[in-house]
């Protein structure tokens, strides 16, 4: 029986329903790791950006989902869990996804929207419901697509899914947003939430990488500035600056241009974020398992443009949402990139060094953010 509830009902906080969730889709993040771990190329990394593009998506679409529908009745947590279990299929096929499981991707995907357009439709305010149909057609050929493509050759998977990630761009310049309600509190928090549990990535990757390896000094050292370097993008993000950001959503009163900023700075700006996260992960893992050898140089440009590309989408999202003095940050994501050569003498004095020069950067910035007096 279809529920009959219309209002719209934006959390005031995130539920322990949605951070369920949230651990579901970061599994997608470690099986991205995975992949670029394993075979650190060119190629490997276009397609993690193109599977990235697609699932951030998706549970971008959640984060605006829970927003106006709070998972309060049983209804909605029973649909809330089938799409967990979408998501959970299209993190187990994300090490074949372009081979022998691209169709449990496509499944799982489709199941995964149809959850989310079900929910908007039956469940949300009559804004949100009328804002979300007008954009459940454009949905629907995304899904499509990726569900397609899960079935057609490589080369032929690789175009659909590419254009299905075309359409999810342009689908909300294609028809007006407005209709959505944000609360900044419950959306602020969320897209925090998911990026402290990405960054757990690079911790968990600290131990895959040390299997096999004996304890000693050298593992130790490494561990431990791999640690510190997670606990500096940690600070990079937030450092109070998630309040500020909640604050200057709550500021805009104008409804079409709030959604707007949401999705400029929430969704396109994070996308850079969680990929400098996986790509950093995928570093770490190197240089554990390498700590006193020299890494590859695909290895080095995991470890260094990863906290390049990461800087550069919180440089970003500062701009978007107008806070903070960022421009820091620009030195630093280029020194990131200048201690490549480093790393291919030995994999310890990269992670050192940009260890040490982020943590100075971070300080001194702190500092002069500091009021006088």
């Amino acid at each position: 029986m279809v529920e009959a509830e219309r209002a719209t009902e934006p959390a005031v906080r995130v539920s322990t329903l949605e951070l369920f969730l949230d651990l579901v889709f970061v599994f997608t993040i470690t099986q991205l790791t995975s992949v670029v771990d394993e075979d650190v190329t060119v190629l490997a990394v276009l397609r993690v950006m193109l599977l990235l593009g697609v699932i951030w998506w998706m549970y971008g679409g959640y984060a605006w989902l829970t927003n106006a529908v709070a998972p309060v009745s049983s209804y909605r947590r029973g649909m809330m869990i089938i799409g967990m279990a979408g998501f959970l299929v299209m993190a187990l096929a994300i090490p074949d996804a372009f081979g022998g499981t691209g169709w449990a991707f496509g499944v799982g995907y489709f199941a995964v929207n149809l959850v989310h357009s079900g929910l908007f439709r039956y469940s949300a305010g009559r804004g949100a419901a009328r804002a979300a149909a007008a954009l459940f057609p454009l949905n629907l050929t995304s899904a499509g697509l990726v569900l397609a493509g899960g079935f057609l050759p490589v080369a032929w998977r690789s175009v659909a899914w590419g254009a299905a990630l075309a359409v999810q761009i342009a689908s909300p310049y294609l028809h007006p947003i407005g209709g959505f309600t944000i609360s900044a509190a419950h959306f602020v928090e969320r897209h925090g939430l998911v990026v402290i549990i990405a960054l757990g990535e690079s911790v968990v990757a600290i131990g895959v990488g040390a299997r096999g390896t004996s304890l000693g000094w050298r593992l130790i050292l490494a561990a431990v500035l791999g640690l510190v370097l997670a606990y500096n993008l940690w600070w990079a993000y937030f450092g109070g600056d998630d309040e500020r950001a909640e604050h200057a959503m709550d500021r805009i009163e104008d409804a079409t241009r709030r959604a707007r900023t949401a999705l400029r700075a929430y969704g396109y700006a994070h996308y850079p974020i969680l990929l400098g996260i996986v790509l950093v992960a995928a570093g770490v893992k190197n240089v554990i398992g390498h700590t006193f050898r020299p890494m590859s140089t695909p290895g080095a440009l995991a470890l260094g443009g990863g906290i390049a590309v990461f800087l550069a989408g919180d440089l970003i999202f500062r701009r978007i949402m107008r806070i903070g003095r960022p421009w820091y940050r620009v030195a630093c994501a280029v020194g990131a990139l200048v201690t490549v050569p480093v790393g291919r003498v030995l994999g310890i004095w990269q992670l050192a060094v940009i260890t040490a020069a982020l943590t100075v950067l971070l300080a001194v910035e702190a500092h002069r953010a500091r009021p006088a007096g």
